[in-house]
């Protein structure tokens, strides 16, 4: 006969077993809704890293960018008014540190990019920016934006043709970095980088332009944090144009450029 002490173990130990039970279960469900966030966060994560890759260098729009979107054209509506690409391969040579300064600053000196889609050629600016021009002429003499993609173009906001990237992916860079120069030149108004302008892309951070540069071929509102080294001829401004009436692929304003546009040949002269 079981007795009522016994009785009351019994029923302590299934109450005991019970909540084990509960408990067990419970942990399984938290693992299983942990693992299904951890899953979402990853995808959350996965998604920001990927647009972050695709946006560095994109720190100049990102408070400037209108909110307003005109979409280009899209890819299949649009002729690609660019040639074929000259043969040849995209060197990945990085160096360790900013070249000496050798260019004559009192001198003049030329940048002709000899694209898919025509000549442009640049005026530089030796005297205000020094070491951009002479970091110019060094990997210009290096082949280094031979057979390069312009990787960028926005039609909303601002008003560029991003170029300079080996890798094409709006990331790369020549391994070492140079200072901001001519931030107070006076084409620079009102916060206005007026058509024609050729600066240097960056991080958002100070110093820290490489080899990645943009033309701009409207009149274009950004902070005065971008190296302004040259001034783009006519002639140029008309490939420009050419470029820019293709559009991006994505619709949105800010894209890879419908016209293929390769840096055959990239030199810099002495006049």
């Amino acid at each position: 006969m079981v007795t009522q002490e016994q009785r009351k173990r019994q029923l302590a130990r299934e109450k005991f077993l019970r909540q084990q039970q509960r408990r067990t279960s419970a942990r399984r469900k938290a693992r299983a809704r942990n693992s299904v966030i951890a899953s979402v966060l990853g995808v959350i994560i996965i998604g920001s890293v990927a647009l972050y890759a695709t946006g560095v260098m994109k720190d100049d729009d990102k408070a400037n960018a209108s909110s307003e979107t005109t979409p280009s054209a899209t890819p299949s509506a649009v002729k690609d008014p660019c040639e074929k690409a000259a043969a040849g391969t995209v060197k990945t040579q990085t160096w360790k540190k900013e070249p000496a300064v050798t260019i004559d600053k009192s001198a003049k000196y030329t940048m002709t990019l000899a694209t898919t889609c025509g000549d442009i050629d640049i005026a530089l600016k030796a005297k205000a920016a020094p070491h951009t021009v002479n970091s110019f002429s060094f990997l210009a003499g290096k082949g280094y934006f031979d057979h390069t993609k312009c990787h960028r173009l926005t039609t909303s906001g601002i008003y560029v043709l991003q170029c300079g990237d080996p890798t094409g992916s709006g990331s790369g860079g020549p391994g070492y970095t140079i200072p901001d120069e001519n931030l107070k030149d006076a084409s620079l108004k009102n916060n206005i980088y007026p058509a024609g302008t050729i600066a240097m892309a960056n991080t958002g951070q100070a110093h820290t332009g490489g080899s990645q540069f943009f033309l701009v071929y409207q009149d274009s509102q950004l902070p005065p944090s971008y190296t302004p080294f040259g001034t783009v001829s006519a002639d140029g401004m008309k490939v420009l144009a050419k470029i820019a009436a293709a559009g991006e692929n994505t619709g949105a304003g800010d894209g890879a450029p419908n016209a293929t546009v390769v840096i055959d040949k990239a030199t810099v002269t002495k006049s």
